[in-house]
């Protein structure tokens, strides 16, 4: 006993002294006690010191010399010899920093005086946590504009120059380039250039440590975004060139990953000429990673050569001021925002205008072209612009008519430029024929070419220009492969075959040889064709030619000459199409369908090549579901005009073995849509769409999530035969999967706007009440919403005979509901057709109020508490239970006060307060939660 009375003693004696240790600190004032820890050997002590510091701020922050106080002590407490105190510090700086902006009366030029120049200090510390904490403050600071730009100009870049400088320590100069490359999009474009590019520059061509290579190669596209394009051509894609290069794997890797915001900052004609050709080296590497990092930027790289002649959609580079701007993309846009109806002057027409560049897609229909001639003044050419449908000729149309243009003196001056002896009439015409689906989708066949004006006002005669213009000679290259671009596949190759052992560099030598051989082939057929012609043209003469009507006293083509001519061309590609479709291609003919001139077809044969089940042996297992991904940003790209390069690549996708790949498909599916127009939809789509309804959940729910975006293109004759299969979505491969069954609720909610009132009782309607009664509170809240926004519809309709019958459905499978659950759920019901004004006041009182006002009877608490609510909070705010004194209102105060002699306790609470006092969706929250 006596220990233990001891013992008591000294407990109380310790006791005392903690007693008077606090009271000593509360004694204290702010200063003071940051003075007394912040002096103590005790690390955990002045670690305190440092998380209190913005707390000791705001109690001294009304007077400005304390907080000068506590901030010259930030100061003395930096140079800590603890890292940890220095980390801890550094932690706290942005909410300080934070805030003396906020109090900048108080205490102005705080931050700049005493913190910032902690915080550029630390980021040569020779702790690495500590560096790397003031890396994360300093970027936090930038982030939140805390940093004056004459503090970024004169205190932080030149320290983080200094840090990158050849004698720095490795560790630092990696860390400080990669600082100055974070930071260059939060300090605009113009520090950037005269601060931070030169030395960025410089460390890419670092020879000693690969390491701040691979920095500057990964935060490559973030600099070129920031400085713009004739910075990036002039400056950076030399250094860009040799990082692709390097002998390090992991620097061509980064390469790979930023190639995507490179080529956005680059112009077309760079995009298509050099960066092309860096890429395809890139997917040829040696290196699996670098090849694996080339094929998962393959698509977004293709989709930075989206033109709104092709796309219908303009490509914004933001790196472009209007000032900077080609005349070529401002031409773009000015076509793009044109009227329906342009009135094209012959004086407005440049000289070099070449078909390729048009953004216009002129109307196959004699009629409008009939019309537009007659409307028109003299000189004038009115071309209807079809803004859904942008698109340039195909290049096998381009390469025919550049060839035609170099033979046919004045080709396209009689096409596009009306001169005397020719009227607006002759012009859309040939206009039309120029442009006809014939010419843009198959290869043309040899016809021989007339200039009608020339040889009515010359009687036939050749003109002068003519032999000058034919001595200069046919064009005899391919009309997609080029003689430069001939000479770059031949040197792709000699590169390729040092490598050849790898099957990967070995397939890719085949695509390259095989498109070398296929553009001889190309350009040998072309020669003939224009001895053909040539030959043609010596022999007949300009009146027995086939197929041309000319009117000796009028220069303006017959209309039903022209509809006869037209419709024996249509009929004529009728049978050549069925010719096609029943015979076999061989693969040359197979490879000629999948070429296109938007993009350099290298790139496009790699990407359809990310199918080939070889690929995911050499590349990478998911190159697929890469290839899945990226597929409605090519598909945009190349234009619904080209889709047939890509049918054969999506279809072998949609069946892939790898459900995830299908899954990608299934959530864009709806956007490729919108890319491709109803037509293609209907005929490739619908099929593969069909086949993601029946497929895994996993895949189902990325259709089902966008169910409402795809119906919606659809034809309605196609739209209303998935009313039959909507059912099928109840029924998943885990009962458990309750998430299934709200998507589908939601989605059926957009889905009342596509239907008749009809089909939504018939088909719609059972669904609905299928979900009401789910298993899952979350399905049953979505569900309410569901019916309510059914019965408005119904309601809407004429007659409302539908409204009615599903009114007293509800009333008689949830109103009369033996379950509980049931009859709150009618109550759910009422109350959002109420909250939502679905039914108007006076229908609603005489179709659902009186079986609503029975339920003040339930047998169940539960029920009763809803109906309290919803009669106090929601029915009672309506003005017409308030303006007017009906029988209606009279049996709702009588419910109410039954309700507020209730013998249950929550029931009587909830009819009696006010109707303000609460929240709706809280109290209906909780009821919710507590019952279910």
């Amino acid at each position: 006993m006596a220990d233990l009375s001891l013992l008591q003693e000294d407990l109380q004696e310790d006791a005392d002294g903690s007693l008077d240790f606090v009271s000593q600190d509360e004694m204290l004032t702010p200063l003071g006690r940051l003075d007394k820890y912040a002096a103590s050997e005790n690390v955990f002590n002045r670690q305190m010191v440092a998380r209190s510091l913005l707390d000791t701020l705001r109690e001294v922050c009304d007077d400005e010399r304390d907080c000068i106080a506590v901030l010259e002590r930030i100061s003395r407490l930096a140079d800590d010899s603890e890292p940890t105190v220095r980390a801890e510090l550094m932690e706290q700086v942005p909410h300080i920093a934070l805030f003396c902006q906020e109090n900048r009366p108080s205490i102005p030029y705080a931050f700049s005086k005493f913190l910032l120049p902690i915080v550029v200090r630390y980021l040569a510390d020779q702790n690495n946590q500590v560096r790397k904490t003031s890396q994360a403050a300093l970027l936090a600071l930038l982030e939140q504009e805390l940093i004056e730009r004459f503090d970024v100009e004169t205190k932080v870049c030149p320290v983080l120059i200094e840090l990158t400088a050849p004698d720095s320590n490795d560790d630092v100069k990696t860390e400080a380039v990669a600082i100055m490359c974070k930071m260059a999009p939060m300090v605009g474009k113009d520090i950037t250039e005269r601060l931070i590019l030169p030395r960025f520059c410089e460390m890419c061509c670092d020879c000693r440590m690969f390491h701040v290579r691979k920095v500057c190669a990964a935060n490559f596209g973030d600099i070129c975004s920031v400085v713009g394009q004739q910075a990036t051509e002039e400056m950076l894609l030399p250094r860009f060139f040799q990082l692709c290069s390097d002998n390090v794997w992991g620097v061509r890797k980064a390469c790979a990953e930023c190639f995507m915001a490179v080529s956005c900052a680059t112009c077309q004609e760079i995009r298509r000429t050099k960066l092309s050709a860096l890429f395809i080296n890139l997917i040829s590497d040696p290196s699996r990673w670098v090849r694996q990092a080339a094929f998962q930027s393959l698509g977004p790289f293709i989709s930075t050569f989206a033109n709104p002649s092709s796309s219908g959609q303009y490509f914004k580079e933001e790196s472009k001021s209007s000032e900077e701007m080609s005349v070529e993309d401002k031409n773009r846009i000015r076509d793009q925002e044109a009227p329906e109806d342009v009135q094209v002057r012959p004086e407005d027409i440049p000289s070099n205008f070449s078909v390729s560049n048009s953004s216009v897609k002129l109307e196959n229909t004699v009629e409008d072209h009939a019309a537009e001639a007659s409307g028109n003044p003299p000189g004038e050419i009115s071309v209807p612009v079809d803004s859904s449908l942008l698109c340039t000729l195909s290049s096998e149309s381009n390469q025919e008519a550049a060839s035609n243009e170099n033979k046919k003196p004045g080709n396209y001056k009689s096409t596009l430029r009306p001169e005397v002896g020719t009227s607006s009439q002759d012009s859309a015409f040939l206009d039309q024929e120029l442009y006809n689906s014939f010419h843009f989708w198959r290869t043309p066949l040899p016809e021989i070419d007339l200039d009608i004006e020339l040889d009515q006002n010359s009687g036939g005669k050749p003109s002068p220009e003519g032999p000058e213009e034919a001595a200069e000679g046919p064009v005899l290259s391919s009309p997609n492969i080029t003689m430069a671009t001939r000479k770059e596949l031949e040197e792709m190759i000699e590169n390729l075959e040092p490598h050849i052992d790898d099957p990967d560099v070995k397939a890719q030598v085949e695509v390259l040889s095989a498109a070398l051989r296929a553009s001889s082939l190309d350009a040998h057929e072309e020669t003939i064709n224009i001895e053909k012609r040539s030959d043609l043209q010596d022999e007949l003469g300009i009146n027995e030619l086939p197929n041309c009507k000319i009117s000796q006293d009028d220069s303006v083509p017959l209309i039903s000459d022209t509809v006869e001519n037209m419709d024996s061309t249509l009929h004529y590609i009728h049978n050549d199409s069925d010719l096609s479709n029943n015979s076999s291609f061989s693969p040359d003919e197979e490879r000629r369908t999948k070429v296109q001139d938007v993009v350099p077809q290298a790139l496009l044969d790699q990407y359809l090549s990310m199918t080939d089940p070889s690929r995911a042996q050499t590349v990478d297992t998911e190159i697929a579901k890469h290839c899945a991904y990226s597929l409605p940003g090519v598909a945009l790209t190349l234009g619904r005009q080209n889709w047939h390069c890509l049918r054969e690549t999506y279809e072998t996708l949609a069946s892939d073995m790898q459900w995830k790949v299908r899954r990608t498909l299934a959530f864009s599916i709806h956007e490729l849509a919108v890319i491709l127009g109803d037509q293609l939809t209907a005929a490739d789509l619908v099929p593969i769409f069909n086949g993601f309804l029946k497929d895994l959940d996993e895949v189902r729910i990325g259709v089902l999530k966008h169910l409402h975006d795809f119906l919606k293109l659809l034809h309605i004759d196609k739209r209303r035969e998935y009313l039959y299969q909507l059912q099928e979505f109840l029924v998943t491969d885990n009962s458990r999967n309750w998430r299934f069954r709200a998507e589908l609720a939601e989605q059926l909610i957009l889905l009342l706007e596509l239907y008749s009132p009809r089909d939504v009782y018939d088909y719609l309607r059972p669904i609905a009440l299928n979900l009401c009664a789910d298993k899952v509170s979350s399905v049953r809240w979505i569900s309410y919403k569901l019916v309510s926004e059914m019965v408005k519809k119904l309601h809407a309709a004429t007659p409302p005979t539908f409204g009615v019958d599903l009114i007293n459905e509800l009333v008689e499978n949830f109103g009369r509901c033996p379950k509980w659950s049931g009859r709150q759920a009618f109550v759910f019901v009422c109350q959002t057709v109420i909250e939502d004004d679905c039914l108007p006041m006076d229908q609603f009182a005489v179709h659902l109020m009186p079986h609503l006002l029975t339920l003040a009877n339930d047998r169940v608490a539960n029920v009763r508490v809803l109906l309290a609510k919803t009669l106090r909070q929601t029915l009672l705010e309506k003005d017409y239970f308030l303006a007017s004194a009906s029988c209606h209102q009279e049996a709702v105060e009588q419910t109410i006060m039954a309700l507020q002699m209730d013998r249950d306790s929550d029931v009587k609470y909830f009819a009696s307060i006010h109707p303000a006092s609460t929240k709706i969706s809280e109290d209906a929250m909780s009821t919710a939660s507590s019952t279910y």
